[in-house]
């Protein structure tokens, strides 16, 4: 049996920039999703603690070290610049390899890896 466990989470991050005629996606600083294991095209889900919204898009490089978390297309709706947000990946797994798995969690400051 498979079952989805928690793979990668940005925690509290501050939404930076809002572009609605973007094809769509989540623009992170490529530095958070070196730390954190979020690859490109990744589908991640966001949570929006400001507002409670919760949608799905995929990730895309910012530039690094930038602290950018930019929302795009339809995802800049859901949230507005100035936002505290998580996203979170998942992935899925053998139910027993699962019980030990430990996802990898970062949590920055001011956007930025400390």
């Amino acid at each position: 049996m498979f079952i989805e466990v928690l793979k990668s989470k940005i925690h509290r991050v501050t939404v930076t920039e809002g572009n609605l005629d973007y094809i769509g996606s989540i623009t992170i600083d490529e530095a958070l999703m070196e730390a954190s294991g979020i690859i490109e095209n990744e589908r991640v889900d966001v949570y929006n603690i400001t507002n409670g919204e919760r949608f799905s898009t995929y990730a895309i490089k910012g530039e690094r070290n930038s602290g950018v978390v930019g929302l795009n297309g339809a995802a800049a709706h859901r949230a507005a610049v100035g936002d505290l947000i998580i996203i979170a990946s998942y992935c899925s797994m053998d139910f027993e390899e699962a019980k030990q798995w430990h996802p990898t969690v970062i949590f920055p400051q001011n956007n930025r890896l400390t």
